[in-house]
C-alpha cells in the first residue's frame, strides 16, 4: 500500500513479499516474492551470497517501467521456520530472576557492541541500561495485573505499547548478547534457548496473557506477535 503512495508522489519503488496472496491482492508496482518464512526476508542469516542474489533480483525489477510486477525468486535451500514460543518446552525448572539475568548478560552485550561498532537493535524504550533492573520489575508487576507505570514512558505512548517497546528491547539485548557469547549459534538454537531456558522467555508469555485478557482491542493488538 505504501508503494502505491510513494509511486503516486513520483518515487519508484520495489519490495519483497513474503506472502504472495497478499501481494496479488494489493497489486504493488514491483514486488519480488521470496520463498522464506517470516523474519527471513533475505533468506538464511549470515549467507551474504544468497542475500545479495535476493537484493539483485529485487533491484532488477526497477527496469520494469509498467506494472504491477510480481515475480518469484527462484527456489533456494529452504530456511527453517522458527517454532512459536508456545511450542518450545521449558528446558529448565529454575532460572535466575530476569533482573539478575540481564546483569549477567550485560558483558556479552557490550562485547557485541564492540565487535559490531555499536550497531544494535536495542533502543526503542529509551530507558538506559542502568535502569533495566527497574524495567524488569515494572514488567513483572504488569504481568501480575498491578497498576504500574514508568516515568520514561512518553505521554503519547500507551502503557501497553510501552510494555511492548521494553520487551522488544530486552529480546534484542538477549539475542545479541547470546550471539556474542556463542558466535555462530544457529537461529533455531538461539530461539530455543531464549524461550526454553531464560527467565525473560518465561515472563513474556505472562505479559501477553494479560494483554490478551484486556477488553481493549488496541491492547490485544499490541500483544499480537509478542510471544514469538
Amino acid at each position: 500500500m505504501l508503494a502505491h503512495v510513494f509511486e503516486g508522489a513520483g518515487l519508484t519503488t520495489v519490495g519483497l513479499a513474503l506472502v504472495r496472496e497478499h501481494a496479488e491482492r494489493v497489486k504493488p508496482p514491483r514486488m519480488l516474492c521470496v520463498p522464506f518464512p517470516f523474519g527471513y526476508a533475505l533468506g538464511q542469516p549470515n549467507d551474504a551470497a544468497l542475500q545479495h542474489r535476493v537484493i539483485a533480483a529485487a533491484f532488477a525489477l526497477l527496469q520494469r517501467h509498467t506494472g504491477p510486477v510480481l515475480e518469484d525468486f527462484p527456489e533456494e535451500e529452504p530456511v527453517p521456520a522458527l517454532l512459536q514460543a508456545s511450542a518450545i518446552p521449558r528446558r529448565v525448572e529454575k532460572v535466575p530472576d530476569a533482573a539478575d539475568e540481564v546483569t549477567m548478560l550485560r558483558a556479552y552485550y557490550e562485547r557485541w557492541l564492540e565487535d559490531y561498532e555499536g550497531r544494535t537493535s536495542v533502543g526503542l524504550c529509551g530507558i538506559p541500561q542502568r535502569r533495566w533492573r527497574g524495567m524488569i520489575r515494572f514488567l513483572q508487576a504488569y504481568g501480575r495485573g498491578e497498576e504500574v507505570d514508568l516515568k520514561e514512558r512518553p505521554d503519547d505512548v500507551s502503557l501497553a505499547q510501552f510494555v511492548r517497546y521494553c520487551v522488544d528491547d530486552l529480546k534484542a539485548f538477549y539475542y545479541e548478547a547470546r550471539m556474542a557469547q556463542k558466535p555462530g549459534v544457529a537461529a533455531e538454537d538461539l530461539h530455543t534457548w531464549f524461550w526454553g531456558e531464560t527467565a525473560l522467555g518465561e515472563l513474556i508469555p505472562v505479559l501477553t496473557q494479560r494483554m490478551n485478557a484486556s477488553e481493549d482491542p488496541l491492547v490485544k493488538a499490541v500483544a499480537y506477535g509478542l510471544s514469538r
